[in-house]
């Protein structure tokens, strides 16, 4: 079909272009014959003819190939091409805008009474403040769209919304929207959106803490307003946000606050987590201690216990020393887990322990001293007894102490031997007992 249109209208546009070459040529025959006619002697002195009759001019041929120049030409132009990306509306020049839509392809309409008007029905952009693509093309910051906060204070919003043309609601928008769109409909709405919303909010809730609710609001209204005049809105961004310039600076510094302040809480969470770690293994050390204070305990009461089935029946002083061993258990058991109270209790004990310990000791010495001199008085009874009974053992004795170097050698008293019996009998003497005894007490010096 596209071949045929651009046929016919080359087609109308040659029969157009012969006839005008006809009327054209036949215009300079008839301007040459009047020339010639003005001056017949230059004319014929110089050609050596007689004049010729006047031309005519061909208007029969001209006209019709004009009258049949129309017909292709009103043929091309009731076949309508719409491009890809693109749609159209019929416009009648007697009824006004028709109904119905027309989609990529070709088209045919009623030539001199229906234009179509095309509508770009790909996705379009609505853009204030400068965009990615325009900035990346060294280009200068566009104007932004103002609008008042709560406080008053005037922002400036980059805003880009992403829109598309209805294409079942043409007709409607071509009978009835101003033209261009994205001029005369789309801007007036997205600021009168955002003007309405924004003065709800503080610049500080635009800006950083309910950001995102202002923009789906505004985008909810947005696509309510356009959806009317068959417009279908399908994002709309909050690129940017221009802050007055004493906010800014103040901003700055209280998100510069702001994040010292995050900054000493994650370390004051990092500290508290320290603290418990430390506390863990304090109280893990802890309770290590206490096992092993409780099972050195319980070795000490085992130790002391088989000590005391061993001793019970020795002495009163093993048992109190079980005792005292297993109340100093007792008190370093209580001195690890609890404080020094406990160890200035083991203290008192082991004073009082130590008291009875020493008392008993006393006691046992005493026992002891009593029974020595008891023993004592009872050798030295028995000894009397045997020296009155053998006096010779006296002499015995004296002769052990004078020399360890003297040979002791025992005889019978009856005078049987010479020379023994003899000495005997001497030192049996009283002189002979004083001389002994002054020996004895030489040596003894």
């Amino acid at each position: 079909m596209l071949l045929l249109k651009y046929l016919l209208l080359s087609a109308g546009i040659a029969m157009f272009v012969i006839a005008a070459g006809i009327l054209t040529y036949d215009a300079y025959l008839l301007v040459a014959w009047q020339r010639r006619r003005l001056h017949p002697d230059l004319e014929a002195g110089a050609s050596g003819l007689a004049p010729e009759v006047a031309p005519m001019v061909r208007w029969r041929i001209p006209v019709a190939l004009v009258m049949l120049a129309w017909a292709p030409l009103l043929i091309s132009a009731g076949i309508v091409i719409v491009p890809s990306g693109m749609a159209g509306v019929r416009v009648s020049q007697t009824k006004g805008t028709l109904a119905g839509t027309l989609y990529p392809g070709v088209h045919f309409v009623v030539p001199l009474v229906e234009r179509v008007e095309m509508f770009n029905t790909r996705d379009q952009l609505f853009t204030t403040g400068i965009s990615e693509d325009s900035l990346a093309k060294g280009a200068a910051k566009g104007e932004a769209l103002h609008v008042q906060a709560r406080e008053g204070l005037t922002l400036g919003l980059a805003i880009t919304v992403r829109y598309q043309v209805d294409p079942k609601r043409l007709d409607y928008i071509e009978a009835n929207l101003p033209q261009p769109l994205e001029k005369e409909i789309v801007p007036p709405v997205v600021a009168t959106a955002w003007r309405e919303l924004v003065p709800g909010y503080t610049v500080r809730e635009v800006f950083s803490a309910k950001r995102e609710e202002v923009r789906q609001r505004s985008a909810e209204m947005i696509r309510k307003r356009l959806a009317a005049d068959g417009i279908v809105v399908k994002e709309v961004m909050l690129r940017d946000i221009e802050l007055p310039q004493e906010y800014a600076k103040g901003l700055e510094s209280l998100l510069l606050k702001e994040q010292e302040n995050d900054r000493m809480g994650v370390e004051t969470e990092i500290h508290q987590k320290q603290v418990k770690i430390a506390e863990a293994d304090a109280d893990a050390t802890k309770v290590q201690q206490v096992k092993e204070a409780e099972g050195q305990a319980a070795v000490r009461v085992l130790q002391a216990k088989s000590e005391s089935d061993a001793m019970q029946y020795t002495l009163p002083l093993k048992q109190k020393q079980i005792e005292q061993s297993k109340l100093e258990a007792e008190a370093r058991k209580e001195a690890t887990v609890k404080n020094a109270e406990a160890a200035g209790e083991a203290k008192l004990i082991d004073s009082k322990a130590e008291m009875e310990r020493r008392k008993l000791l006393a006691q046992a010495e005493a026992e002891r001293i009593r029974l020595t001199a008891s023993a004592d008085a009872e050798r030295m009874t028995s000894e009397s007894a045997i020296l009155k009974q053998n006096p010779l053992l006296i002499n015995k004795i004296v002769a052990e102490r004078l020399s360890d170097k003297l040979q002791i050698m025992m005889v019978p008293a009856d005078g049987k031997f010479f020379f023994t019996n003899d000495v005997l009998r001497g030192m049996g003497a009283p002189g002979h007992v004083s001389q002994a005894e002054d020996v004895e007490t030489s040596e003894g010096k």
